[in-house]
């Protein structure tokens, strides 16, 4: 006798359409859709990075010799302030996950309150970034490039430290004319024009006889590995022959601190990653006006707190990486 088994299971197609595809609205579905596609953006900015990086590591430049400023404070502080800018970013994703904790328990003024911390969170990184770039540009100790493109450094034999060419060059008055209406051989561009023309540079360094040079060059092997390496006196003078201009700060087109494709990729990949920032600042006043004015309250939901808060945690995540590839790695 043939038997007839049945199941009480009823078949369910989680992607059968309508509004809400595997219980999400279609606000937060297409939110979803551009963290995918802008997380791939960024994996290729920093794939590139990290293979630039590696095929030119002789010349990369040292990171904590790069970012060594603080805000209303002279001297040498690697990695403070980025750390600061980082913890800044954090924690403002800790307060948007507790505005959103509150919009799903209608507590409006917690919102209110959270979103208004994030807000200023976003605020201090976007300024915080500004003033960094404004930093690396301006730059803090000057260098020459020689004719093959090489960055020469300048180290104070005495005290092991980098010498700012402001303290040892020598102004020439003639030089100093022509560098002033833009003239002479070591101009290169008005946009970039240093402070010094190489010519002063040069007077000033075979003046003073205690500082050195320091090529872009790492040093891979023995006491010095990790460390750029250090020419003596007979050798620097050698050296200084080899330039052609003063460099100072770091833009698209030259680099102080070594190879120029790093601040290429400093200013392209950290000026991206801070336009998602700003943006993300703009759209949080908004919703920020609209929790005010009581619009979610009216909807019975707090869902587009919600979406800009994945928005939000997709940039900090982003950061995460950036901080690494740039700044410790």
């Amino acid at each position: 006798m043939d038997s007839t088994v049945t199941t009480g299971t009823a078949e369910e197609n989680v992607w059968g359409g309508g509004n809400r595809p595997l219980g999400a609205s279609y606000g937060k579905m297409m939110m979803w859709f551009f963290i995918v596609s802008d997380a791939l953006t960024f994996s290729g900015f920093l794939a590139a990075y990290g293979f630039s990086r590696f095929k030119f590591i002789e010349i990369w430049p040292i990171a904590d010799e790069v970012f060594t400023h603080v805000p209303f404070f002279h001297g040498n502080y690697p990695m403070i302030y980025v750390a600061f800018m980082t913890f800044i970013l954090i924690m403002s994703s800790v307060t948007m996950v507790l505005a959103v904790d509150a919009g799903h328990k209608m507590k409006k003024n917690s919102v209110i309150w959270y979103m208004f911390f994030t807000i200023i969170g976003g605020a201090i990184f976007v300024g915080s970034q500004a003033w960094e770039w404004g930093t690396f540009i301006k730059g803090d100790y000057g260098a020459v490039e020689t004719k093959g493109g090489r960055i020469l450094q300048f180290v104070n034999a005495e005290t092991g430290e980098r010498a700012a060419i402001r303290d040892f060059a020598k102004t020439i008055p003639g030089d100093r004319v022509a560098h002033e209406n833009s003239k002479g051989v070591w101009f290169y561009d008005e946009a970039y024009l240093p402070s010094y023309s190489f010519n002063e540079v040069v007077e000033g360094f075979k003046a003073n006889p205690n500082i050195l040079i320091r090529t872009e060059q790492i040093v891979r092997e023995g006491e010095h590995e990790g460390e750029k390496t250090l020419l003596n006196r007979e050798e620097s003078l050698k050296k200084i022959k080899d330039g052609k201009l003063v460099v100072e700060g770091a833009n698209l087109i030259r680099n102080e601190y070594g190879s120029r494709l790093f601040a290429d990729f400093f200013f392209f990949i950290t000026g991206f990653h801070g336009f998602h920032v700003f943006s993300g600042v703009v759209i949080n006043v908004i919703i920020f006006f609209n929790v005010i004015l009581g619009t979610y309250e009216k909807r019975g939901h707090y869902e587009m707190v919600e979406k800009v808060g994945l928005y939000w945690h997709f940039v900090d995540l982003v950061w995460v990486f950036v901080f690494t590839f740039f700044y410790l790695v």
